[in-house]
């Protein structure tokens, strides 16, 4: 009957034990174990049956053995009989423990012993007081053999004692845990920010492993340039900061340093994309090099299992406006990033901001378990609950102006500043009733004002900032010296990839973010055949021949040109508008990510990879639309190669505006400004000759034309259109040679007016100005056309000055023009000649003058040939500087320049005695200048121009 008994309570107690494993946490069970205990201690006997139960629960529990052991022979038995007595502290007044291998802190004044045995599993302390002094724990008193939690926050206070604080305790056991140590020092640190007395002032700081280090204060007092001061992010302009000897901001130490520092900025950083597991997967293979990607992923599975991320890591992160996984989830995920390569000394700003009490005790507790690993956890924290606020092991307090006011346990804070301020009960750090602490109070003592004499608060504080800090410097500061030892740094796995691997790693991240964003991927790849098919719809112009009035002629559109051009801002447009915020877009990112030290060079090169093969996308699809519907032939590869440029150069161009600005809404503004020129300088819209004189270049594209990038790419399209389509490549040199020698005809025909001019004032005797200006541009004339168009050697060009010249110098002169013309009549018949015979040969390869007319109707734009050959304007030349400039069909004229200059339209660039194809020519100079913007993007040149014309702005209104 007995063991049916026995067995049966068994039974109940088991079944008791399922149901409390199902409602409490670990830590609460280890409560009910040591209440169990210690109701079974007042027993003057305790049965082998009692010992049993206890036994029996604790398994049930799954509270191991060691610990149940440990915690049993602590409250029913003695120290001696605790097995494992490193984890048991005495706090007496004796200068050396009597127990071995128990940790110990000396109290002068106490009288008796305080035991405290730390539990590992759940980093729980219990406390048991042996002696006759008035203790209390958080304001109850503690009854003499008693056991009781002594918690986050809790402190023993007496009027006799030293207090005894939570992280005294605390701060024992976990420095004999840690085996590689960290620290970091902050000696006299001073920051200010340019052009203002706000920053940080004479800060100081040591601390070590395994500590939750909060900063309090209100709003604008510098919290967060304090910790970026300390994380790196910003360097001050006094003192040093020290991690185990290391300057933080001297580059070379700094290097040391590298994965030791985390941080986490209070905004999201998350690419927001792709799922809560790409997130950090791909963060986690920038900085886990030396891992395999199997063993990545086991780590990235156990970050998720430990955020308890693990059920929605499949989930789009979304965005905070339109959110997928809830702002818990999300600072978890933010905190996961940085943990995901454990770095040493990690730094939060305002981990809590924006959450529920539910989710930022969830966060803080996260906190806290990573200062049980041996970390040194520093975080920003506005308005804390109490037991938020107990949780931390120290507590800076910063005040306005970036004075430091406080650094030291929580909870004696508020006994400081209730003493400082003379408060009634300043001794009380806690409710009693209930054990809060109240943060707040501290903040309003801070900030108290006076009352004026109508009893109303004014705007000035009783107590200023600057005083606060006297008296932090009088009663608390510390000064801690460098350490000039460097100490040994905890190892990490921290690894970063070469260039080409980071490359990758950041294509195949940023390519998964935008085909997540399938608004953004339809968007780009129908938005250039879209703008294709209506600019070549509207831009059809149908002539019609006799008997079908609705028949479309390619040679006829005379909108081919503005086609041409429209589809050269079409590409600078599309180039510019995907590019322009993916960097702004990632600068968070990027912030946080340079705590990786990756690379700026991998990083653009994956951003560039993917716009450029994008812009490739589009660019081909609007040519294959485009020209299918105006009837363009032959030409689809030579076009997109130039829109494809084009972009290529846009899309470098929004790179860096991405980059040198802040704001979206700026970069919007800007793209009209930088395609309004490209419109005006094209030289399409408005001719380079008919520009404002101060731009206005006769011989040569001016300057700012030379600058436009649209001028190259429709000069390419134009000039390789008419050019090298397939019925014009046969006949263009001799063309060329035809147009040559009608131009020396017209050019003789100026200079043969000229010298009779001259000839006529000689003999008047007038006009001697005229007569210089005259005999200056024959001279040149003949000259240059001795090099340009080899007219032959005339033998008295040394007398046509003003001196020598005369009528028989003005016969020979005649004489010669004369030879010359005569000579390239002969050459234009022979050059026609040969065309001619070229034409019939031609002909009689196609099979009729049908087939090579419609093989002209099909490929040559009579539209295009005439703005190309100047046809529409009367005036064929132009006098400047003592020269004739030829305005004459400038598609047939060589470039008299040799170092790639050239009037508009010219059919090749001569550069030294190179001669290159316009086409190839303009391609390679847009590469050219796109290549600057990538070393102006690389450098990050734009950026620091608009910072340093800002602070320029900003002394100067300063001085104002």
């Amino acid at each position: 009957k007995d063991r049916k008994r026995t067995s049966l309570t068994a039974m109940r107690i088991l079944g008791i034990c399922e149901k409390i494993n199902e409602e409490l946490q670990q830590k609460q069970k280890i409560y009910v174990i040591i209440q169990l205990i210690e109701f079974i201690s007042f027993e003057e006997d305790i049965s082998e049956r009692e010992l049993d139960f206890l036994m029996s629960v604790a398994s049930a529990f799954n509270i191991m053995e060691t610990e149940y052991q440990n915690i049993r022979s602590f409250i029913l038995e003695s120290v001696n009989d605790i097995s494992e007595k490193s984890r048991v502290l005495i706090i007496d007044n004796k200068k050396k423990c009597k127990y071995q291998n128990v940790k110990h802190i000396y109290n002068e004044n106490l009288s008796g012993e305080i035991f405290l045995l730390n539990i590992v599993s759940t980093n729980t302390y219990i406390l048991r007081y042996l002696g006759d002094d008035d203790l209390y724990l958080n304001g109850q008193n503690i009854i003499s053999g008693r056991i009781y939690i002594f918690d986050h926050g809790s402190s023993i206070r007496s009027s006799s004692i030293n207090t005894v604080y939570y992280t005294d305790v605390a701060g024992i056991f976990s420095e004999a845990r840690f085996e590689d140590k960290i620290s970091i020092t902050a000696n006299d640190v001073v920051f200010r920010f340019k052009n203002s007395e706000n920053g940080i002032q004479k800060f100081n700081l040591h601390e070590v492993s395994g500590k939750l280090v909060g900063i309090m204060g209100g709003s604008g007092v510098g919290k967060s340039t304090l910790l970026n001061v300390l994380n790196g992010n910003l360097k001050p302009q006094g003192g040093e900061i020290l991690i185990n000897g290391y300057n933080l901001n001297n580059d070379k130490e700094k290097s040391k340093l590298k994965g030791i520092i985390g941080f986490v900025p209070q905004e999201d950083l998350l690419i927001e994309e792709l799922t809560v597991y790409q997130n950090l997967f791909y963060n986690a293979r920038l900085c886990l090099n030396n891992f395999s990607e199997k063993k990545i992923k086991d780590v990235v599975n156990n970050v998720l299992v430990d955020l308890d991320l693990d059920e929605i890591k499949d989930l789009k992160v979304g965005k905070p406006l339109k959110k997928i996984i809830s702002g818990g989830q999300r600072k978890r995920l933010n905190i996961g990033l940085e943990l995901i390569r454990e770095p040493s000394v990690l730094f939060v700003d305002e981990p809590t901001s924006g959450l529920s009490s539910v989710d930022s005790e969830v966060i803080m507790n996260l906190l806290k378990e990573q200062t049980y690993k041996g970390k040194l956890v520093i975080v920003n924290i506005h308005q804390p609950s109490s037991d938020l606020y107990k949780m931390f092991d120290k507590i800076l307090i910063m005040d306005k102006g970036g004075y430091q006011i406080y650094y030291g346990n929580p909870t004696e804070a508020v006994v400081y500043f209730k003493t400082m301020s003379n408060h009634v009960n300043a001794n009380e750090d806690q409710c009693i009733k209930c054990g809060n602490v109240n943060p707040d109070q501290v903040l309003q003592i801070i900030e108290a004002k006076i009352v004026n004499e109508h009893g109303k608060l004014t705007r000035t504080r009783k107590v200023t900032p600057k005083d606060w800090f006297s008296l932090f410097k009088k009663n608390i500061e510390l000064k801690h010296s460098a350490n000039s030892l460097k100490e040994k740094l905890p190892e990490n796995y921290y690894s970063i990839p070469g260039l080409f691997k980071q490359s990758k790693i950041f294509f195949i991240r940023d390519l998964l973010s935008k085909l997540a964003n399938k608004q953004y991927i339809l968007i780009s790849l129908l938005e250039a055949p879209l703008l294709a098919l209506i600019l070549g719809y509207f831009t059809k112009y149908i002539s019609g021949i006799p008997g079908n009035p609705d028949a479309y002629i390619f040679s006829n559109n005379e909108n081919i040109p503005a086609y041409l051009f429209m589809s050269v801002v079409v590409s600078l447009f599309l180039g510019l508008v995907i590019s322009s915020e993916e960097i702004i877009k990632d600068r968070k990112i990027l912030q946080r990510e340079s705590f990786l030290n990756l690379s700026r060079f991998s990083y653009l090169n994956s951003k560039i990879l993917i716009l450029f093969t994008l812009s490739a996308i589009q660019t081909i699809s609007y040519v294959l639309i485009g020209n299918f519907v105006l009837g363009i032939k032959g030409m689809a590869l030579s076009y997109w190669l130039v829109l494809f440029t084009t972009s290529c150069f846009a899309n470098m161009l929004g790179l860096n505006i991405s980059s040198g600005f802040s704001s979206i809404i700026t970069i919007y503004i800007l793209i009209p400004f930088l395609l309004i020129p490209q419109l005006l300088f094209s030289g399409v819209i408005v001719k380079f000759d008919k520009l404002h004189k101060n731009l206005t270049s006769y011989e040569f594209v001016p300057v700012i034309g030379d600058l436009m990038t649209s001028r190259w790419a429709f000069e390419a399209l134009a000039v390789n259109q008419f050019k090298n389509n397939k019925f014009e490549k046969n006949f263009f040199d001799f063309d060329k040679e035809i147009s040559n020698a009608r131009y020396i005809d017209l050019l003789v025909q100026q200079l043969v007016i000229r010298v009779n001019e001259s000839e006529r004032y000689i003999k008047l005797g007038e006009n001697k100005d005229q007569i210089m200006s005259n005999l200056k541009l024959i001279r040149n004339e003949i000259l240059s056309s001795q090099k340009n168009y080899d007219w032959p050697y005339f033998d008295q060009i040394d007398k046509i000055t003003i001196e020598l010249f005369d009528i028989a110098v003005a016969d020979n002169v005649l004489i010669y023009l004369k030879g010359v013309k005569r000579k390239f009549l002969n050459v234009e018949r022979e050059i026609n000649r040969l065309r001619d015979e070229r034409y019939y040969n031609y002909l009689t390869q196609l099979g009729g003058n049908e087939a090579i007319i419609k093989l002209k109707t099909e490929f040559v734009n009579k539209k295009l040939s005439d703005q190309l050959m100047n046809n529409m304007e009367l005036i064929k030349t132009v006098e400047s500087k003592g020269h004739i400039i030829r305005k004459f069909q400038p598609i047939f004229m060589d470039p008299t320049s040799k170092m790639g200059r050239a009037h508009f339209y010219s059919p090749v660039k001569i550069v030294w005695k190179y001669i290159i194809e316009t086409f190839w020519f303009n391609i390679i100079f847009i590469w050219f200048t796109s290549l600057i913007l990538f070393m102006v993007l690389y450098f990050d040149l734009l950026s620091k121009s608009v910072t340093y014309f800002e602070n320029i702005r900003l002394r100067k209104s300063d001085i104002g």
